[in-house]
């Protein structure tokens, strides 16, 4: 029971990785607290977590009133907030020539602006406390070019160099801040929307020759909100299958010997 007792946020929580961030932490013993834009979807999560004493909060993370009423209503239940897993986001896979400002506003809104404000109320009030941690969750577009991802990947960059200056800030407050960089993960979403050539390429590219599971970066993020990581800080953990890593691979009985 590594959270014994810690309150712990977790945005986008309703479902896909959100959700299975909040089991886990859940399971260490923390205090789930699940907030989401679909209001009734963070109700009928926190019903499947069977945690009485938890909280299901509905909340648009791209408007800075709904995030500080967010915030106002979990510290005015429990009067203290431990961990914030921001992981509330929308996907986007547009090519650069035909994305529309509307688009990219929308995308840069959510996902790097409404991380900022929710990490920004959550962490006014863990200084207060002189301890907290922070994930962020950011993704493999945000390191590497890829087709599509002009808005979203823009996004997730400008989200790990937030993690690093929120590190450099944060610390003296005693407040952890660090980054999972999930790369290609078997969501509902993932199922819906990648078809077999998206598979087949992403296959070849990660070493590890599959997808990733929502709770592998659960799992992650447990270690992130434990005490074990206390002296790991400013830092993005890739949880990707090696795909970041990898250079030039040959697959078993593809290689061509040299002339």
């Amino acid at each position: 029971m590594k959270l014994q007792g810690k309150i712990a946020l977790v945005t986008g929580g309703a479902r896909g990785i959100g959700l299975s961030i909040a089991k886990a932490l859940a399971a260490e013993g923390a205090v789930p607290v699940i907030a989401d834009i679909n209001e009734a979807g963070a109700r009928d999560a926190l019903v499947k977590l069977d945690r009485q004493d938890g909280l299901a909060v509905g909340v648009n993370v791209a408007e800075q009133a709904s995030v500080e009423a967010m915030v106002g209503a979990i510290v005015g239940r429990y009067g203290r907030l431990d961990i914030l897993v921001n992981n509330a986001g929308i996907g986007g896979n547009t090519p650069f020539l035909d994305i529309t400002s509307e688009e990219w506003n929308r995308t840069i809104a959510i996902n790097l602006t409404g991380a900022f404000l929710v990490a920004q109320a959550c962490a006014r009030e863990m200084a207060k406390q002189r301890s907290g941690k922070v994930i962020n969750i950011a993704s493999l577009s945000g390191q590497r070019g890829g087709h599509g991802r002009a808005a979203y990947g823009s996004a997730k960059a400008g989200l790990e160099l937030l993690t690093k200056v929120m590190a450099v800030e944060l610390a003296e407050f005693g407040i952890n801040v660090n980054n999972i960089a999930p790369g290609a993960i078997e969501t509902e979403m993932a199922k819906y929307a990648h078809d077999q050539a998206t598979r087949a390429a992403y296959n070849y590219l990660i070493p590890m020759t599959r997808y990733g599971t929502p709770e592998e970066i659960a799992d992650a993020a447990v270690f992130l909100c434990s005490d074990e990581s206390r002296y790991v800080h400013g830092h993005t953990l890739n949880v990707d299958g090696g795909f970041r890593a990898a250079g030039l691979m040959f697959r078993s009985g593809k290689a061509t010997p040299l002339a």
